[in-house]
């Protein structure tokens, strides 16, 4: 059997392998799934190739489908800074660390017309942000320091997040422009959401969390170099209301993609203290 332990804030943890909880959505290339943005939903069609079908219902010998996949918009998927500047910045080269202390919160949206923050560009009457008050809040409830990697569970947290279009209906919550500097004085290089964007999702092409999260100024994609380039960004996440707030490990699985983002399968596993 073996045994894996790690040190936080000074205290010591057994990672328990048996207790992990996967907060990815799985991706129905045939079925209901997450999407964002007007995007058409991921498919999959048969490869014909040279008279051969990959499909064994077509009379095919085997099975080999042809995905097409839209990583922003097409269920849970991790970005690098690459996402809002020019110049090739590669998520497969990121988070390569086997496990990454990580804080969950689960944290309430707010009304923008009743809470005294706000974002850039301002918000629209029935807009809901994420706070850095509500995330304040979550933190002290949970009792442990902010880590590299933080989770953030919105609130309410129903079902139809796992396959939700979100270019109907209302604008789904977005991260306030307070709460994103909270983040970043929190020091987390990892951020983990289950909304489809840290953004509103038409926002005059600002992208404000991003940019404040990556360190960058508020304008233009030039190659300037990002104060935080090797941050990440995680969306589409889903954690189940049974795993508790508080302190785990973060195994950060990406798709090694050489692009700007990646389907990635985050697991959080339960530290047990020792």
């Amino acid at each position: 059997m073996i045994e894996i332990h790690i040190t936080v804030d000074g205290c010591r943890y057994r990672v328990n392998a048996d207790a992990v909880t996967d907060v990815s959505l799985p991706l129905d290339f045939h079925g209901g799934q997450p999407r964002h943005f007007g995007a058409p939903p991921a498919s999959a069609r048969p490869l014909r190739s040279n008279g051969f079908v990959g499909d064994t219902r077509a009379g095919g010998s085997c099975n080999c489908e042809v995905l097409t996949l839209i990583p922003h918009c097409n269920g849970t998927h991790t970005e690098s800074v690459g996402h809002v500047i020019s110049g090739a910045t590669s998520v497969a080269a990121l988070a390569t660390e086997g496990l990454i202390p990580a804080l969950l919160l689960s944290v309430p949206t707010r009304h923008a017309e009743s809470c005294a923050e706000s974002a850039d560009p301002l918000p629209l009457p029935g807009d809901r942000l994420v706070t850095a008050a509500a995330l304040r809040e979550a933190a002290e409830r949970a009792g442990n320091s902010p880590q590299a990697g933080l989770v953030i569970r919105t609130l309410p947290n129903d079902e139809g997040k796992r396959s939700r279009d979100y270019g109907a209906g209302d604008l789904p919550p977005y991260l306030s422009t307070e709460a994103a500097d909270l983040i970043v004085s929190w020091g987390v290089r990892h951020l983990l959401v289950d909304l489809p964007s840290l953004d509103r999702t038409h926002d005059q092409g600002r992208l404000t969390g991003h940019r404040r999260f990556w360190g960058l100024s508020q304008t233009g994609v030039s190659t300037t170099v990002a104060e935080r380039a090797d941050a990440t960004i995680t969306e589409m996440i889903f954690v189940p209301d049974a795993v508790a707030d508080g302190l785990y490990a973060l195994s950060l699985q990406i798709a090694p993609f050489v692009t700007d983002a990646a389907p990635s399968r985050p697991l959080l596993f339960a530290l047990e203290a020792t």
